[in-house]
Order: structure tokens, then C-alpha cells, then sequence
């Protein structure tokens, strides 16, 4: 079923109940085909070429390697995967800069929420040297009061653990709090921790169609959010 990006007025939210806005980075701001094209095309590809292994091959034998440690902070951890897998994570992410950019509106959401007033703080699974890559690309640090990777915190998004010591970090009110996602597992977390106004990025990458969830306002672009004016 295809998810309209536009929903009626009563699901704006309503920016006088939100005090704090916590977004999530790659997938929700950043367009994930970037991440997508890496992890499943390019670094396989290397790999293949690294052990002279057919390309289907390379990318079982990493895709295995990715669940090994998914929910650990070593699965967002460049550094790690540049030691597991033999090549240089960082140099190629570096390499590839021209794919990262942001999803359509993304900056005219983040000049709304600063017109409005509002703390922003990406809070993000990623790895501080991933951050700094899309930063250096993006300017997104421009927009925002404070950018906190899940290794300042200690825990991914989607562990429960992460949002009882995220709030300790940055004092923000669970009751007066928007936090948007595109993933499930970290929206689900952060609803158990009481996170009142939570928002589910259903089209995370460019190239791929929306996947909504029906148990979260799920958008598939940034029209809601913007009291429904058109994003520029």
C-alpha cells in the first residue's frame, strides 16, 4: 500500500507540548542508499576482489558477519569493521562521499525547528568517525545544538538500556520530547521509556518505497512536521 507523505492537520504535532527534538541521523535526516549501496554492493564487492571469492559469496559471508553483532555497538563500528574485514572502512566511506546527502526536506524541516525555537540533538547508532564523514559532506552540525553517537552513550538506540542513560546525558523530558526514527526497534525503545511524541521515517532511503508502520505516525516525507506547508 503506498503511504501518502501527507497526513490531515490533527496529526501535526503540536509544537507547544515538545520542548526537546531528538532525531535520528542516517535514514531519517540523511538518505540511507548511501548505507544501503555500502554495506550490501561496495564493501562486498572489495571483499570479493580481497579473497578472490565470487561476489554472492562475499556477501553472505558478510551479511553473516553483520548479525553476528547487530544490537552491539560494534555493528555501526568502522573501526572494528575495518579490522574484521581487512580494508579500510573509513578511507572508503571518505571515498564515496558524493553519495551522502540529505533525504528531500530534511533541511527545511531543520530550518523550521530552529524558526520555532526548538533544542535539536541527533542522536545517532552511528560510530563518531562515520558522524564526522557525513558531517564534513553534509553541514548538518550547522542545524543542530549537539550530535550524540550511541558510543557516548554506551548502547544502541534500539536497547533499552540506552534511553534512561541518553536522558541523564541530556535532560530532556520523556513527556515533552519528539523523537523520529525510521527504525522500528528504536522507536519501540524509546516508547517504553515514555518518549510521548514519536515519529517513524517510512522512507528511509530515495531508491527504495516507504514502509510505514501503523502503531507510529509513520511519514514518508517531511510535510506533516512542518504544519502543513510544503517543504521548499
Amino acid at each position: 500500500m503506498k503511504q501518502s507523505s501527507v497526513l490531515s492537520p490533527q496529526h501535526f504535532p503540536d509544537w507547544t507540548q515538545i520542548d526537546d527534538v531528538l532525531l535520528d541521523m542516517d535514514g531519517t535526516l540523511l538518505d540511507r542508499h548511501f548505507d544501503n549501496f555500502f554495506f550490501e554492493e561496495e564493501l562486498p564487492r572489495r571483499y570479493a576482489t580481497l579473497h578472490a571469492i565470487p561476489f554472492e559469496e562475499a556477501r553472505d559471508r558478510l551479511m553473516a558477519m553483520y548479525r553476528s553483532v547487530e544490537g552491539e555497538l560494534a555493528w555501526t563500528d568502522l573501526d572494528y569493521w575495518t579490522k574484521r574485514v581487512g580494508l579500510d572502512v573509513v578511507a572508503m566511506h571518505k571515498e564515496l562521499d558524493h553519495m551522502i546527502g540529505f533525504l528531500p526536506g530534511a533541511e527545511e524541516f531543520l530550518r523550521h525547528l530552529r524558526q520555532l525555537g526548538k533544542p535539536v540533538t541527533i542522536v545517532t547508532n552511528a560510530h563518531s568517525t562515520g558522524v564526522s564523514v557525513k558531517v564534513s559532506k553534509t553541514g548538518l552540525d550547522r542545524y543542530v545544538n549537539r550530535i550524540v553517537d550511541a558510543f557516548e552513550v554506551g548502547y544502541l538506540k534500539m536497547r533499552p538500556e540506552y534511553w534512561p542513560n541518553c536522558q541523564r546525558l541530556l535532560g530532556f523530558d520523556p513527556s515533552r520530547s519528539l523523537f523520529m526514527d525510521d527504525d522500528e526497534g528504536c522507536l519501540m525503545a524509546a516508547k517504553a521509556f515514555g518518549v510521548a511524541h514519536l515519529v517513524h521515517s517510512a522512507k528511509s532511503s530515495s531508491q527504495l518505497p516507504p514502509s510505514p508502520l501503523p502503531q507510529f505516525l509513520s511519514i514518508a516525507g517531511f510535510a506533516p512536521l512542518l504544519n502543513g506547508r510544503s517543504p521548499a
